[in-house]
């Protein structure tokens, strides 16, 4: 696509349209020069009420910046100061995955839906709702990617439990091959595992424990992980810590795939002043689409945890703990 195209669209949309002009213009400063391109239709005029329309090609969040999407932006004629846009998802595939109706609804949605989409507040507004298209995207992939590591999973455990009926019997007194081998979590550390939170086939198990130096952190990580029944999970770590070392408050925090959840958790320990403590959300994702509300679900797997543990001040645990200190 030749630049110079969006470069005279741009300017034929002065100064009648100066907000819309100046709209697309950031948008190529923050998504790239090529991020902006002509919408090209086989209609020969766009639908009633919609006068601009242009594509927007996007990269997702890291660490899948090579798998783009397409996404139509169409502008109402009295947008933006009485009427949000519209965005429509173009791409059929994204990575290997074949896009389903309920991705391209909610996307559709996305000034329409208050609860899971963008408040239009009268002002430009088309980056907030790209924003947030990338970040329902990004769940989407992830999830199947997931899903898609599961199926391998099972069919290497069908795999292995054939030829383990096969193997001859002095060999049977050895492990079975899909017998979990979980490494070793160290002598000191406690984990606190709270009741799974279910919502629509997902759920949701936090995990809380004490630490006393950051180096415990990656110990205690694959030691979870080694655990297949958690590594299966869509997200199995998502995880935030925090840990004083003399004055010093070193603090870190993981969102596992699940885009924006670990620094969800890591604003509940700093509002709620918990340290040396290490907090551990897995999810399982049941095949519904949670929106907004799996993040809700995240933290109060975390607070429960956290609360089983004794973590949180004023619970009648956290008064034992500082008894026993």
């Amino acid at each position: 696509m030749d630049s110079t195209d969006v470069i005279d669209f741009i300017q034929s949309l002065r100064p009648q349209n100066e907000d819309v002009a100046s709209e697309i213009e950031v948008l190529q400063s923050i998504y790239g020069e090529n991020a902006i391109q002509m919408w090209k239709s086989s209609s020969p005029s766009p639908p009633p009420h919609h006068s601009t329309r242009y594509e927007a090609v996007l990269s997702l969040p890291a660490p899948h910046e090579e798998v783009s999407i397409r996404v139509l932006v169409s502008l109402p004629d009295n947008y933006p100061a009485s009427a949000a846009p519209q965005l429509q998802l173009l791409s059929r595939y994204i990575g290997a995955f074949g896009a389903d109706s309920a991705l391209f609804g909610a996307i559709l949605r996305t000034f329409i839906s208050a609860t899971s989409g963008v408040e239009w507040a009268g002002e430009v507004c088309v980056f907030d709702g790209l924003q947030n298209v990338l970040e329902r995207c990004s769940v989407w992939y992830n999830e199947r990617l997931s899903a898609d590591a599961i199926g391998e999973l099972q069919r290497a455990d069908d795999h292995a439990a054939a030829h383990q009926h096969t193997q001859a019997p002095e060999r049977q007194s050895q492990p079975p091959p899909n017998v979990d081998v979980v490494a070793p979590l160290p002598e000191d550390i406690k984990m606190f595992v709270a009741e799974p939170i279910a919502d629509r086939k997902s759920s949701f198990v936090g995990r809380a424990c004490a630490i006393s130096s950051p180096a415990q952190v990656p110990i205690i990580l694959s030691h979870l992980v080694s655990d297949r029944r958690i590594a299966r999970a869509a997200h199995p770590v998502i995880n935030a810590w925090r840990c004083t070392v003399g004055n010093l408050v070193h603090q870190d925090n993981d969102d596992d795939g699940e885009t924006a959840a670990g620094g969800r958790i890591a604003h509940l320990l700093q509002i709620l002043e918990v340290e040396n403590v290490l907090v551990v959300v897995t999810r399982y994702f049941g095949g519904i689409h949670l929106g907004p509300d799996r993040f809700k679900h995240i933290n109060q797997a975390a607070r429960n945890a956290l609360e089983l543990g004794g973590f949180l001040e004023g619970t009648p645990s956290a008064k034992a703990r500082g008894r026993g200190r």
